[in-house]
């Protein structure tokens, strides 16, 4: 059980009893300038930067992290909101949903490359660095060539996808699609949908995570606020916990079977994983009002959370490590 009396207002960490904090602040990085709703987030970790889509203040924020300070923001992008990084490529891929344009940058240079022109509402971004593709979700799932930079096809879809997963060592993607209150089943390989998973314990399931090793599929919904845990090979609800309000970032960090969950609702929920079906809240790690987008990095071992500029409270990338 977690301690009682856990509230927006606090400002340390409160953790179960008897466990250790699980994340520590780190480093606090000013983002001056930036107004409006964040999107996702990427990382370039060979050059120690991360990118961030500033949506409400339509730029790409270039985060030096190594000086812990924005190296370069790129505007007049209409509502940017996925990134993804070829590392193999070094290239960037943005998707703005004011356009239904993916804009590739250079790594290096980060010179705009060329614009794709695909659906409305161009959102999450994913790249596949085996088959050299690019996966953006629009009115289904646009595939795009991520050396071409072509726009190869289109996987058809229900309705407007949110967060989607790529397997590692199978065919599939997973992909939430709220409106439709499912999460499809897609074989990329044939570009087709061969099954639709129904949610009937929560729905507004819009972030998600994937644990390959224990076949589990993590699902953040909004209606009710819950996580489940689904089974990769049927679609099974294998668990299901309540979490805070307005989810929209989670990541499952493989080296300690944890999830982190982050929340507009000011807080940062942690998880336990015990194992493929039993899982528990270990902490409650408080951030701001409507920092819900995050991005958890196993190769630098940080989980970056983005904070937007709302009164008082200025724009800023908090960092955490990981605890032990």
């Amino acid at each position: 059980m977690l301690a009682s009396g856990i509230l927006l207002g606090f400002t340390r960490p409160v953790a179960s009893a008897g466990e250790p904090v699980p994340l520590r602040l780190v480093q606090t990085i000013p983002l001056p300038g930036v107004s409006g709703r964040i999107d996702h987030m990427a990382v370039d970790a060979a050059r120690q930067r991360l990118f961030l889509a500033a949506l409400g203040n339509g730029s790409l924020e270039v985060v030096d992290l190594g000086k812990g300070a924005v190296a370069k923001s790129i505007g007049n992008l209409r509502e940017p909101q996925g990134i993804a990084y070829a590392a193999g490529q070094d290239k960037l891929f943005v998707a703005c949903g004011g356009d239904g344009a993916c804009k590739v940058f250079d790594g290096k240079s980060l010179e705009r490359v060329k614009d794709v022109r695909l659906g409305e509402d161009a959102d999450n971004v994913r790249y596949d660095e085996k088959a050299r593709r690019v996966y953006v979700g629009d009115t289904g799932l646009a595939i795009l060539d991520a050396t071409s930079y072509n726009h190869i096809s289109d996987i058809r879809l229900a309705a407007h996808p949110e967060s989607f997963q790529l397997e590692r060592n199978g065919p599939r993607i997973f992909v939430n699609v709220p409106r439709a209150g499912h999460v499809a089943v897609v074989d990329r390989d044939k570009g087709v949908v061969t099954a639709t998973w129904p949610l009937k314990d929560a729905g507004a399931n819009f972030p998600m995570a994937l644990d390959e090793t224990h076949h589990r599929l993590f699902i953040g919904c909004r209606k009710p606020a819950k996580l489940l845990a689904l089974d990769t090979a049927d679609g099974k609800l294998a668990a299901s916990l309540p979490i805070d309000g307005d989810t929209d970032d989670v990541f499952h960090d493989a080296a300690r079977q944890r999830i982190y969950v982050s929340c507009g609702a000011g807080l940062i929920n942690v998880i336990q994983q015990t194992d493929a079906d039993n899982y528990r809240i270990i902490a409650k790690i408080p951030t701001a009002a409507g920092a819900r987008t995050s991005l958890f990095v196993p190769a630098l071992d940080r989980f970056y959370v983005a904070v937007p500029r709302r009164g008082a409270q200025p724009a800023e990338i908090r960092v955490f490590a990981p605890q032990p």
